[in-house]
């Protein structure tokens, strides 16, 4: 059934090294992919992406990389990952980009104005990750949640005690807005960015089958623009609490 299906991996992290390293060098990320190839057994990888940026190397040397990938038929198609519009434009002189994904959620709206206008310039589609904000938007965590016990969340400055105390009031924004067109509050955070750009294809990710029914009955619903406007509205009178990452994080995104 290869033929039928969609496969998409990434390359950066070299996790041989302790800590792990960021290592975009042409012949890693080569090697990245052959091995790839060998775990997933198959002939190639349909969607290729750049996991996050390497400073020490020219994004320009990393598209070359992935282009000589699909030249060889190891690779399809190339995407990249939380980068801003200066990079994606001079990446894709190389080799067109078919998609970037980044974190994009309704507490965390920066590509909008970081991104969205080069994407449709260049007619580059969005997979954003985290589309109900790591499950916070699900409304499945508390201040009360475990994010400590093999968590890596409670590393993260969005999801201390006091963080989730807090956003707790937008949450029961997108929960009131959804109980009156019989929408849970994941199904609202998918919805809104899905209907409010056409290039846009939200990655979610559950562990449970219940999660993956109710993410999947998201394509049941519609919001009209004015009621995209509307949420917007009612999210943005409360500020979100906690920067999305600590420092080191930060450092290996573009914004």
């Amino acid at each position: 059934m290869r033929d039928k299906v969609l496969i998409s991996t990434k390359f950066t992290v070299d996790l041989t090294k302790n800590p792990p390293l960021n290592d975009n060098r042409p012949q890693r990320i080569k090697a990245a992919c052959e091995a790839s190839l060998r775990r997933l057994k198959t002939d190639y990888i349909d969607l290729y992406h750049q996991h996050r940026i390497d400073r020490s190397v020219p994004i320009e040397d990393v598209a070359g990389a992935v282009s000589d990938l699909i030249k060889e038929g190891k690779v399809r198609y190339f995407g990249l990952s939380e980068v801003g519009a200066e990079t994606i434009r001079r990446a894709h002189k190389v080799h067109p980009i078919t998609t970037v994904q980044s974190e994009y959620h309704l507490m965390f709206r920066k590509p909008e104005t970081e991104v969205f206008s080069t994407l449709q310039e260049l007619g580059i589609g969005f997979t954003p990750y985290s589309p109900i904000n790591r499950g916070f938007l699900g409304g499945s965590l508390t201040e009360y949640s475990d994010m400590k016990t093999n968590d890596i969340r409670g590393s993260w400055p969005p999801f201390t005690p006091e963080a989730l105390r807090a956003n707790t009031r937008i949450l029961q924004v997108v929960n009131e807005f959804g109980k009156t067109r019989g929408m849970t509050s994941a199904q609202v955070s998918m919805a809104w960015m899905m209907h409010k750009y056409p290039f846009i294809v939200p990655l979610f990710g559950t562990t449970k089958l219940s999660h993956l029914e109710e993410d999947l009955r998201t394509a049941d619903f519609s919001l009209s623009q004015d009621e995209i406007k509307e949420l917007e509205k009612n999210v943005s009178e409360f500020t979100v609490t906690g920067e999305r990452y600590d420092a080191m994080q930060q450092a290996r995104v573009e914004y």
